[in-house]
């Protein structure tokens, strides 16, 4: 009985002690611990915010939006022309694509339910990802439900420690921050510099185990593209991996829509691995991997993005192995005749299109942040969607919009969207430095 009383009153003490215990740390917090206001990139937006309210400047972002037919838009009310989706072949308004993805959702629901790894395959998944492999030309390949997660995931699975990774500096956040939760060594070349790359890795190659280059296919923010036949050879030379990321390449890129490697001619089993998105050219959602049999099955054992998450619904695998079915090339064709269309346009009105080279993607740079949000608001009531991509996304005096270009839109609509935006940006030549009127207020 006394053993009893003891352990009791020993049960009594340990709960009394752990009830402390959070009294006591509370009373070391900051008064404003919990408050997010707090935080300094807080702080930074809510200085933006203010700004723009003391210029009378209304956010371009967030703004809801409705009855999309692909080319145009309701915004507010507003109908205005799209050049903010990247919708490139204008499979997400595909008939057939959405008419699988509905008679998916009927057939399987609207979600996987469980990992794959445990709630096991469906039959659509080896579908997309054999469709996916057949279309670029490897062995195999893997579906993931995010883009971003997939280079996460992917790359901090394949490097380590001791391990390098390359990477273009103006590579998309998902891939930087794989590799900041890699643990690998992280350096950033030139963009689109294979000298320095070559260079650099001569110098450096033996302090590293596993050494992994990533670059994109087609650059999100400039619409360049990189030289991936000397890729390619940097790679082989140094004992590297290479990474593609065609998140924007895909269906855009090539005779056919193949990517990066049909448009430079390079045999796409020399390239390791192979990225991309489901959100572009597909019509659908989710990231995909393809490779080899021995990279794909690697990563469905080791990548957490897809060994710890729900398996890509049925509606979003379908709709995808539909679009991949659909992607011709008369289709790619119509897209590179408007993107070529629109930088040619773009240049004889003396717009400043950067490194452009005219595949779908073309910026139109302002220089500095407000400059960019006013034009985007003007171009808007004007009637033509174009978001502004602005500091830290860019560097503060590369501000800029950015076009989308469709397989969708006519060249009526590319030389209204040129005329408006050149009207546009001589207007901003006559407006007072506003960023100096508010730095002074």
């Amino acid at each position: 009985m006394s053993d009893t009383k003891a352990l009791l009153a020993r049960l009594r003490q340990n709960r009394a002690n752990r009830n402390e215990q959070p009294q006591a740390a509370q009373q070391d917090l900051p008064p404003d611990g919990f408050d997010f206001t707090t935080l300094p990139d807080y702080k930074q937006m809510s200085m933006q915010r203010a700004a723009g309210d003391l210029a009378g400047i209304a956010s371009p972002f967030f703004r809801e939006t409705s009855d999309t037919s692909g080319v145009s838009i309701q915004i507010d009310g507003q109908e205005a022309l799209q050049f903010a989706s990247y919708d490139y072949l204008g499979l997400n308004q595909n008939q057939e694509v959405r008419s699988s993805a509905a008679a998916a959702a009927q057939k399987w629901g609207v979600s996987a339910t469980a990992s794959r790894l445990v709630g096991g395959e469906r039959p659509y998944h080896p579908a997309l990802e054999q469709a996916i492999a057949d279309f670029y030309g490897v062995e195999s390949a893997l579906a993931m439900v995010s883009g971003h997660a997939t280079n996460v995931s992917v790359i901090a699975a394949l490097v380590g420690p001791k391990d390098l990774v390359l990477i273009d500096s103006l590579i998309h956040n998902s891939v930087s921050d794989g590799v900041r939760l890699s643990g690998a060594a992280r350096l950033v070349f030139p963009h689109n510099d294979t000298d320095w790359l070559n260079w650099k890795l001569t110098e450096i190659r033996g302090n590293y185990d596993k050494v992994l280059i990533v670059v994109e296919g087609l650059y999100s923010m400039d619409g360049d593209t990189p030289d991936l036949k000397t890729l390619v050879d940097i790679k082989q030379r140094h004992g590297a991996w290479l990474m593609v990321d065609e998140a924007h390449s895909i269906g855009v890129l090539g005779a056919s829509g193949r990517g990066i490697s049909q448009h430079c001619e390079v045999d796409p089993k020399a390239v390791e691995i192979w990225m991309g998105t489901m959100s572009k050219s597909l019509g659908s959602s989710g990231g995909f991997i393809a490779g080899s049999d021995a990279l794909i099955d690697f990563l469905r054992f080791k990548a957490a993005g897809f060994v710890f998450s729900v398996g890509l619904s049925a509606p979003l695998a379908v709709a995808a192995t539909t679009a991949l079915g659909l992607i011709n090339r008369p289709l790619v064709e119509k897209l590179q005749e408007n993107g070529a269309y629109f930088l040619a346009q773009a240049k004889a009105a003396g717009l400043d299109v950067g490194l452009s080279e005219g595949a779908a993607i073309t910026p139109v740079i302002i220089g500095d942040s407000l400059g960019a949000v006013i034009a985007a608001n003007r171009l808007l009531v004007r009637g033509i969607n174009a978001l502004p991509i602005i500091f830290p996304a860019v560097p503060e005096k590369q501000a800029r919009l950015r076009f989308f270009v469709t397989a969708m839109h006519s060249f009526a609509d590319i030389d209204r969207v040129v005329t408006e935006t050149t009207a546009v940006i001589k207007e901003l030549e006559d407006l007072p430095d506003l960023a100096a009127m508010i730095a002074s207020a």
